[in-house]
């Protein structure tokens, strides 16, 4: 029967790819993808020739409901993006929804996301914690940092490297001066980094030091005693 599988990617590591990740790709029909030329590298390496899907944020909408049709005439479709789990800040969630709404089986294969490896290499509470993705641009980023201010539990953000400085200095101003934080980037990769520590010593570190690749931004929940 057919069915749409969400395949993660790796975040850097060509490596990082599973075994049942490369299996489902090589026998699916159709790859949904986010750029093809970026997984076009990807299926090369990893010799898998398949027809490629152009499926990213700014068309999402308007292909659903075809790609969903498709599906039920009997594709078995696959969706990657460009590094990472299809709908973790990805384009996916609207394509499954539909799929759910639709009674068509869906399958999510367990691989890589950048969140995970970043809480864990940070030294702070894996216990609980909560993933908020990127922080608005511009409209309600106040009122997001004011309201997360009193998050108990871990966060884990996202951001660019052009942003980083600051977002650590809005952080520096709605929450505590002694919270404790870690950047993680280029997980993965040769030029991988974490650096942790307070927010004044962070934004002191990244004042000096070039920024590149993602970056994922692990932050201290506030603690019980405040």
């Amino acid at each position: 029967m057919a069915k749409l599988f969400i395949v993660p990617t790796p975040i850097g590591n060509l490596a990082d790819m599973t075994f049942r990740s490369v299996e489902v790709l090589q026998q699916v029909d159709l790859i949904l993808c986010e750029d093809t030329r970026t997984s076009g590298k990807l299926l090369k390496h990893y010799e898998i020739k398949k027809p490629l899907f152009s499926y990213h944020q700014h068309n999402e909408h308007k292909v659903v409901e075809r790609l969903v049709e498709r599906i039920q005439a009997g594709e078995t479709m696959a969706c990657i993006t460009d590094a990472g789990t299809p709908s973790i800040s990805d384009p996916a969630f609207l394509l499954v929804r539909a799929c759910a709404e639709n009674n068509i089986d869906v399958e999510t294969l367990p691989g890589a996301t950048a969140l995970i490896p970043a809480l864990v290499n940070s030294g702070l509470p894996c216990d609980k914690f909560i993933f908020e993705g990127f922080l608005p641009h511009k409209k309600g980023r106040q009122t997001r940092l004011k309201f997360l201010a009193e998050e108990t539990r871990t966060i884990i953000f996202y951001e660019s490297p052009h942003r980083l400085l600051k977002t650590l200095k809005q952080l520096l101003e709605f929450f505590e001066e002694d919270r404790k934080a870690s950047v993680s980037r280029e997980l993965s990769k040769m030029h991988e980094e974490t650096v942790r520590g307070t927010f004044s010593e962070l934004i002191q570190y990244y004042e000096t030091h070039t920024l590149k690749g993602e970056i994922v931004l692990v932050v201290e929940g506030q603690s019980s005693k405040n």
